[in-house]
């Protein structure tokens, strides 16, 4: 039986990938001249340059295995972690983030009291938290409202909104906390206080493992991420047709499914559309406008990524650490900053510094209509006021990515089961990607892989 799948990132390479290993047919549908999608990397004069994410949680097991399996594990790398400082704007100045802190939950009292990060209040308030109770039960809420009514309005602004801001794009006064946080949700429940639910954790994560070393928090590969897509596009090309063109409708043929193109119609008995939801719905909606409404309303917000790329004679004194995050209320331009040689050494040699800036998400995205040079010349600007110095950069690298970032606002779950429901009623119709539960990269590989395995189970 003939799998159609419409999106050639990650996701749909999985799922490619997965079919070819059960031996069954696979068309992969990408209207971009090359695969890959947001994973995009560059070297330019010795430096990795990630377009798009640089790596994977090493919590997430199903990037690690894949590497693995593809016989990439000897390329495998980890944070540097004993350097994982990270900052946070106050005030126009890099304040780091207290030590102890598990996302915005404190789990050491000295660090957080010495910290100029957060006011006495917010201070006295996070150390009352850990006498709080278990509660009934919440509906679905925000994590600024689940934030704030554990520790208060501060951590949202200067925890929860940077922190998810950098990794979502989206806000913190939107983002379902079910969707999102569900751990913490599940603490709650439990403990009543998230500092003392997450401090019961570790206890028990101890005794299960016991005291040996810890996995580094991040895992990458040494010379980027499309090393993975490579060898993806390289393992399936053999028993996989690869077509390059936009994918304008699918709709219901008999028993098969009718896959529209510029020119051409793919028929195939299965269906799997490993691209964003809101592409998704355009493509289902002749054959299913109930189904097709509900993957539209998932929102999505649109991001910048720019490297500068220095030498580091050039440069002036760098703090240590793996870079900083820009709050709601401080941020002008830039929402975020990596400095990548602190965080992955093998990537950036010696002779250099490179600062990868993150810029658009929720309430941002008028930078993608700003030019290249107008762009650079504004995060160069806040760059120097926040770090003293303003080199000129030997190399600079801008990628826009429209679209890209899913928004798991609050109903979220709802809406995915509902998906989810609407989709089991088409035979051999399977949904994968960023849009529905994860958006890194080793949820869309196991997304893509589950997605092709429910469908060569089937007879």
């Amino acid at each position: 039986m003939r799998t159609a799948i419409i999106g050639g990132g990650i996701t749909g390479l999985a799922a490619a990938y997965e079919l070819t290993l059960s031996g069954r047919e696979a068309v992969l549908i990408e209207e971009q001249p090359s695969l890959g999608g947001v994973i995009q990397t560059e070297v330019v004069e010795g430096c990795v340059l990630e377009g798009g994410p640089d790596s994977f949680l090493s919590a997430k097991p199903a990037g690690e295995e894949l590497a693995r399996e593809l016989g990439l594990g000897g390329d495998l790398i980890g944070s540097l972690d004993e350097q994982r400082v990270t900052y946070v704007i106050r005030g126009g100045r890099l304040v780091p983030l207290p030590d102890g802190l598990l996302m915005m939950v404190p789990t050491k009292i000295l660090p957080m009291v010495a910290s100029p990060l957060l006011g006495w209040g917010t201070k006295l308030r996070m150390g009352l938290e850990i006498f709080r109770r278990p509660g009934a039960p919440q509906p679905d809420r925000s994590v600024a409202a689940f934030i704030e009514d554990h520790y208060g309005r501060e951590a949202v602004e200067y925890l929860a909104e940077p922190l998810l801001a950098g990794v979502y794009g989206g806000t913190a006064d939107r983002l379902s906390v079910e969707s999102v946080l569900a751990r913490f949700v599940e603490l709650e429940r439990r403990y009543g206080s998230l500092t003392r639910g997450v401090l019961a954790a570790r206890r028990a994560a101890r005794a299960r493992t016991g005291a040996g070393e810890s996995a580094p928090l991040f895992r990458t590969l040494r010379n980027g991420l499309a090393q993975l897509t490579a060898e993806l596009e390289r393992r399936i090309r053999p028993r996989c047709r690869i077509v390059h063109a936009r994918a304008r409708q699918v709709e219901r043929a008999g028993p098969q499914w009718a896959v529209r193109l510029d020119g051409e119609t793919l028929e195939s008995e299965n269906l799997i559309l490993a691209c964003p939801a809101w592409q998704a719905g355009a493509l289902l909606r002749a054959a299913d406008e109930r189904l097709a409404a509900e993957l539209e309303a998932i929102p999505y917000t649109s991001s910048v990524t720019l490297a500068l790329g220095y030498r580091r004679e050039d440069c002036g004194p760098m703090p240590p650490g793996f870079g900083f995050l820009v709050p709601a209320r401080e941020r002008k331009t830039l929402v975020a900053c990596t400095f990548v040689g602190a965080k992955f050494p093998y990537r950036v040699p010696e002779s250099h510094v490179v600062l990868r800036c993150f810029l658009g998400g929720s309430g941002g995205e008028a930078v993608l209509e700003q030019n290249d040079e107008d762009l650079i010349r504004a995060v160069r600007a806040e760059l120097k006021q926040l770090l003293g110095w303003d080199s000129e950069p030997r190399f600079a690298r801008l990628r826009r990515w429209r679209r890209a970032m899913a928004q798991y606002e609050v109903g979220h779950a709802r809406r995915v089961a509902a998906i989810r429901e609407l989709a089991a009623r088409h035979a051999g119709l399977q949904l994968a990607g960023n849009a529905y539960e994860g958006i890194g990269v080793p949820d869309c590989i196991r997304t893509g892989r589950t997605a092709a395995r429910a469908l060569a189970a089937c007879p």
